[in-house]
């Protein structure tokens, strides 16, 4: 059976990416696909190595580093790739990829981290936060949201089988494209998070750092709490903003990017994570329980999938209801007075369930019975 697997850009070694990478471990024979590829040599090896097949949007100019620019273009690039020689198709899809084209005799399952969410539930947001929320500019925005609104409910019928990361996503998938999905949560790496015993005082966030992030709140939050520390990891286009909103603060510490190595270090010697996204699903959280470190989480979208608030026995975090730095503050204050409720223990039980054997055997069981009655019809 020849397999291949689609996914919209390749950048960087995220959340879709780790997918991909289990996705890949599950059958590494299969042929990848997408429509650009610009990860750096030495971060490769979560992709084996492979020669990735590309659309056209890799030899644009300046897809380098403005390939978000060619999203008008990318369902029509999506659209040219040629994949009539495979009997499966495994889209990972944020965006486009689970657009390809497939014939009645192919199996085309797509795995759904979330339906384009700024052309959706997001885009009123995204545009005021880009500063397009009237004018002229503002119209032309809207006007292109809606194409790609119409084409991603269009493109949403093409796979045979959906999966979703979330149960989140999957309400969000029926809302916007009326279909149903299976949920897989993504893997996470647990066993290379280690729980620590000498916490230190300090809270953490860590993201990549654009507007839905919400990181301005967490640091305006620690702006009205001296007495408490903060430190940010994490780069993206809101750097500048964060750095000068935390100017002047000096229990607020912004280091920007840092290794892996780095990051783990400090999740497993904070005090707590904060985490005030509406997210997916959101895997940080999760390896922050790994190590060990309550959450103190926003609580909408996967966020409740994957913390076990206050309320409940065994708790792992502390939901916040509002995304304001008034109910950051509250809900850390609460934290600080129920402290003692959070047992190592308790956490390590929690996140097992998210492990990448986990992840490999219910993929793999899902993938076999969509195959089956192919095989059996023909």
């Amino acid at each position: 059976m020849r397999i291949a697997i689609v996914c919209d850009w390749l950048v960087v070694n995220a959340g879709a990416e780790r997918v991909l990478a289990e996705i890949l471990h599950c059958y590494p024979t299969a042929d990848v696909f997408a429509v650009c590829d610009f990860v750096p040599a030495v971060a490769r090896d979560f992709l084996q190595h492979k020669k990735i097949i590309t659309t056209f949007i890799q030899k644009m100019p300046w897809a380098r580093r403005h390939y978000r620019q060619y999203l008008p273009l990318m369902p029509f690039a999506i659209e040219q790739l040629d994949l009539a020689g495979y009997d499966l198709v495994i889209s990972s899809s944020h965006a486009v990829a689970k657009g390809v084209l497939t014939g009645p005799d192919q199996v085309h399952i797509s795995y759904v981290h979330t339906p384009i969410r700024y052309a959706w539930d997001l885009q009123h947001q995204y545009l005021r936060e880009a500063g397009m929320a009237t004018g002229v500019r503002s119209g032309l925005a809207r006007c292109l949201l809606q194409r790609i609104r119409n084409w991603d409910v269009l493109s949403a019928g093409r796979p045979d089988f959906l999966i979703a990361n979330s149960q989140y996503i999957a309400r969000r998938i029926q809302k916007c494209w009326r279909r149903d999905a299976r949920v897989i949560h993504p893997p996470v790496d647990v066993a290379r998070f280690t729980p620590r015993a000498d916490k230190s005082d300090f809270y953490l966030t860590a993201s990549r750092l654009v507007p839905y992030k919400r990181v301005d709140l967490i640091v305006e939050s620690f702006a009205a709490m001296p007495d408490k520390k903060l430190i940010v990891i994490g780069e993206g286009p809101q750097l500048k903003k964060i750095r000068a909103a935390a100017a002047g603060y000096s229990n607020i510490t912004i280091m920007g990017y840092q290794p892996t190595t780095v990051l783990i270090d400090h999740l497993q010697r904070a005090k707590a994570f904060v985490f005030a996204a509406e997210e997916d699903f959101g895997i940080l959280p999760l390896e922050a329980q790994a190590c060990g470190t309550p959450v103190i989480a926003f609580g909408r979208g996967g966020a409740l999938e994957t913390v076990r608030g206050i309320d409940q026995d065994d708790a792992t975090g502390v939901f916040f209801n509002m995304q304001s730095p008034a109910a950051i503050c509250e809900a850390i204050n609460v934290f600080e007075q129920q402290r003692a409720r959070f047992v190592p223990a308790a956490f390590q039980k929690h996140v097992a369930q998210f492990a990448p054997a986990i992840f490999r055997e219910k993929f793999k069981v899902f993938i076999s019975s969509c195959m089956y009655p192919l095989h059996k019809i023909g």
